[in-house]
């Protein structure tokens, strides 16, 4: 495939529809999965599950969190692969679909276990009062709490089921202070109580979960899980942790990328790379690491992807491509 500058920056719509160009085929690792649920990162295909390359002693670290049914806390600079390391541990091991839940500073572990919409039940409420005034039967509607409770990420994980389920914690420096501590009485117990549910006079009531279209029954308002979850959080190092919360993790550090473990991954996703353009963008990666700039793989694939052979024949532009797709990601 040669580069084609499908965009002219003109704005002009070509009168004949035959002539409309045809937009260029996805990269490998870019195409998305039409079996991908909503816990899925858009544009992530569950064959990046067969692509990835444990780093050196990555392999021993999850067998031992595993063993021991610990956490896996993965710490490396953004874009080193440590999410993707939670996907072919679910892919290998069978564990389903890979839950995720993306930290910010305003997340909470609440929002982790269950959202409960007491406004939608109300106003579900109101409007079934109103329509039995108007049934020429007068029968009351039952009132469903189980539509208005979902699961979270780490709720759905905690469900019992005959394998554990695989979930990706991610960015977990990016949490407010007291998160980390608030996350140990769940993990350690691997339980949790649904307070609005523990109070209905329903013992057995149905719920949404985090999974596509998933439902499950609550008996008693608690949550217990039969298997510990395959749990991986990530952190790019921006702070510490508290040693609780550290002693329960199995800890892992991301080492250094190299000039073989670049090739290595570039080979996987990409195929035979046997020309100067692919040789020179990996030295030009590794020194943009070295110079402590923070660029992530799928940069380096994307830039291999488009200026290897003869997609970006001019010299200037070829440069220029480059730049752009290498820049550096501030702290990452």
């Amino acid at each position: 495939m040669s580069w084609t500058p499908y965009y002219k920056g003109t704005g002009v719509h070509p009168t004949d529809p035959a002539k409309l160009p045809k937009l260029p085929a996805l990269p490998p690792w870019r195409a998305p999965d039409p079996a991908a649920g909503p816990q899925e990162e858009a544009g992530r295909r569950t064959d990046l599950a067969t692509t990835y390359r444990p780093a050196s002693g990555l392999i021993d670290a999850v067998n031992a969190a595993l063993h021991l049914r610990r956490p896996l806390l993965l710490t490396g600079r953004a874009g080193s692969g440590k999410s993707t390391v939670i996907r072919q541990i679910a892919a290998e091991l069978g564990l389903g679909q890979v839950l995720h839940w993306h930290i910010t500073s305003r997340s909470t572990l609440a929002d982790a276990l269950y959202r409960y919409d007491a406004l939608g039940r109300i106003h579900a409420h109101n409007l079934r009062t109103l329509d039995d005034k108007v049934r020429p039967d007068g029968a009351d509607q039952e009132d469903d709490i189980g539509e208005f409770v979902q699961l979270g990420p780490l709720g759905t994980a905690l469900l019992p089921g005959t394998r554990p389920r695989a979930l990706l914690i991610d960015e977990i420096d990016k949490s407010d202070l007291d998160l980390p501590s608030d996350l140990l009485d769940v993990l350690e117990r691997g339980g949790f109580e649904i307070p609005e549910l523990a109070r209905h006079p329903k013992p057995d009531i149905v719920v949404r979960t985090a999974d596509t279209a998933g439902k499950h029954t609550i008996e008693h308002g608690w949550i217990q899980c039969s298997e510990f979850p395959a749990i991986v959080l990530t952190s790019n190092g921006e702070r510490d942790f508290p040693a609780p919360f550290l002693r329960r993790c199995v800890r892992f550090e991301m080492p250094p990328l190299s000039e073989e473990a670049l090739t290595d991954i570039v080979a996987a996703h990409l195929g035979d790379i046997e020309d100067n353009t692919t040789a020179t963008l990996v030295q030009t990666f590794l020194k943009k690491l070295s110079d402590g700039e923070y660029v992530a793989i799928d940069q380096l694939l994307s830039a291999i992807y488009l200026l290897r052979g003869d997609h970006a024949p001019d010299l200037d532009q070829r440069q220029s491509l480059e730049d752009l797709l290498l820049q550096g990601l501030g702290r990452g």
